[in-house]
């Protein structure tokens, strides 16, 4: 017999450990009828953790193979504040229309709905629902579920935080306005000379708000300084 919302709402609060969530998560998938569920946190260094219901397969492949940096569901989210469903993400580049059918070959259905979470200092989350059916079904059914999942998907980050206290996000000094935008430039793919001719600047001003940036990310060069701050919200690509 599946459980109700509520119910898997009183076992969040029950939960004492991690693995506890797996069991949750399972229960979830059950109750709404749905091919996958899954919770997603990655960390300032990039580190990637969480539960779900994929095929471990698929979920050593994604890591193997670096997807994070093509998923656009990773990407899209990082822009966003509401709940997405992915058909309106952007999946015209070839990269990421490769991605997609090696996902599906894996057993990831064609239907998702990613809720972004923002959590203390910066950090970044998902909590996704993933299935194979129609458009019309899936309209419904995010129709029917969407506030529940809302809640759910906070209700899972905020037992995340309490397990992983190591790995809580660290408290970051603010970037100022033109480090803000030498950061996102140089996300953007620019190079050091475009940047600063796009902010109007020389390149070594460009270098003092970089190596500003930097030392208030804590990180080790530009490109660590820049995944942080991709990986914290504090700029957007």
């Amino acid at each position: 017999m599946t459980q109700t919302v509520t119910d898997i709402l009183e076992d969040l609060e029950r939960a004492s450990a991690h693995d506890e969530l797996q069991h949750v998560i399972e229960a979830l998938r059950d109750t709404i009828g749905v091919d996958h569920l899954v919770y997603h946190w990655v960390n300032s260094d990039g580190e990637q953790y969480g539960c779900g219901t994929y095929d471990p397969v698929w979920v050593q492949r994604y890591l193997e193979q670096g997807y994070l940096t093509i998923d656009p569901v990773v990407s899209g989210c990082f822009q966003r504040f509401h709940p997405v469903d992915w058909k309106r993400l952007d999946w015209s580049p070839k990269a990421a229309r490769a991605f997609l059918q090696d996902a599906i070959q894996h057993g990831v259905g064609n239907q998702g709905f990613s809720i972004p979470i923002r959590g203390p200092n910066g950090q970044f989350a998902l909590f996704t629902v993933n299935h194979s059916c129609t458009d019309s079904e899936w309209t419904a059914f995010t129709a029917a579920w969407r506030q529940d999942l809302i809640l759910v998907a906070h209700y899972f980050n905020k037992k995340a935080l309490e397990f992983e206290p190591g790995r809580a996000p660290e408290a970051h000094q603010a970037l100022s306005p033109r480090e803000r935008e030498a950061m996102t430039l140089l996300a953007a793919g620019y190079n050091r000379a475009q940047a600063a001719q796009t902010l109007e600047i020389s390149e070594h001003t460009l270098r003092v708000y970089i190596e500003s940036a930097r030392f208030k990310l804590g990180a080790m060069n530009t490109t660590h300084a820049v995944a942080r701050a991709l990986s914290r919200g504090i700029i957007v690509v």
